[in-house]
């Protein structure tokens, strides 16, 4: 495969199927294993031409490609109930919580075995298997149900309770980072009710949901949009507004690991949902069940 001025820097995987003579299935395949170099653009996978080329001549000379193992790190978005269960459960397993798009993102780069996701889709009325099926197309992953969870307002001692998010102008509001899937949600929400978010005075970023109530629970604002568990575990006071549905997309091979049926074995036991129950404001009867595969 010469390299001239005309040659592309990427493969499409169409491209790459009639360079190896094989069918574009088994392409997708490669690049879920990590086996071939691969790039993904805005849920899109690009060969990088270049690397390509010396991956084929490694292959030639009779060199053995290393299958790219993903870290034992769980992304995504922040959960109080997760990430107890992953330490109470002793899987091994690692947390890089920042949110759903930064922890899609970072899975479909392969910095992760699974990533955990809250996000609607305004058009569809859905959550998750949307952003899953653009962002994992081709990976070789699951979307399985985690938990459904009660979000709405947390308020401060003393403070009237606010009509809704209409009745937020004017008070002090701690928000999520702007890619987490409370973000777009709230965003959501906000324009649905005909609130101008620029009459919201908007506090420093909290990037988990602990510390978004915990900024309510010290006087530092005076509410934030954030989870029923939080809430009563900082004893706040909390009006429903939305129940949210908590999934995890995984890498299918990840799944079968050791460390990750652990995981998974230990959300089906009495303590797993005694703790559920406990935190309040969660619902764990569909825990494990497949939403979407890719």
């Amino acid at each position: 495969m010469p390299e001239t001025l005309d040659s592309p820097e990427f493969l499409t995987v169409r491209e790459l199927a009639e360079l190896l003579r094989i069918k574009e299935r088994k392409v997708y395949d490669l690049a879920a294993s990590g086996e071939v170099p691969v790039s993904r653009a805005t849920g899109k996978l690009l060969f990088p031409a270049r690397e390509v080329r010396d991956w084929i001549e490694r292959a030639r000379s009779g060199g053995k490609v290393e299958l790219a193992a993903r870290p034992p790190i769980v992304l995504g978005s922040h959960d109080p109930l997760l990430d107890w269960t992953i330490r109470q459960s002793q899987s091994g397993l690692a947390t890089f919580f920042d949110g759903s798009m930064d922890g899609l993102a970072r899975f479909a780069r392969g910095e992760g075995v699974a990533a955990g996701l809250h996000i609607h889709d305004a058009r569809s009325r859905s959550w998750n298997i949307v952003a899953a099926s653009t962002m994992a197309q081709g990976l070789n992953a699951v979307l399985v149900a985690f938990a459904s969870r009660r979000r709405g307002l947390v308020i401060g001692d003393g403070l009237p309770e606010p009509k809704g998010i209409a009745g937020l102008a004017g008070l002090r509001v701690t928000p999520r980072q702007e890619d987490s899937g409370t973000a777009i949600l709230f965003r959501e929400l906000a324009a649905e009710a005909g609130l101008d978010l620029a009459q919201v005075a908007l506090q420093p970023v909290a990037r988990t949901e602990d510390d978004a109530v915990e900024s309510v629970r010290r006087g530092e604002s005076d509410v934030t949009f954030g989870l029923e568990s939080v809430a009563r575990s900082f004893g706040l006071r909390f009006v429903p507004l939305i129940e949210e549905q908590y999934a995890l997309l995984v890498d299918r091979k990840a799944w079968f690991d050791p460390c990750f049926q652990k995981l998974i074995a230990f959300c089906r036991t009495d303590a797993f949902r005694q703790r559920a129950e406990g935190y309040g404001g969660y619902d764990v009867s569909e825990a494990g069940r497949v939403l979407w595969n890719a």
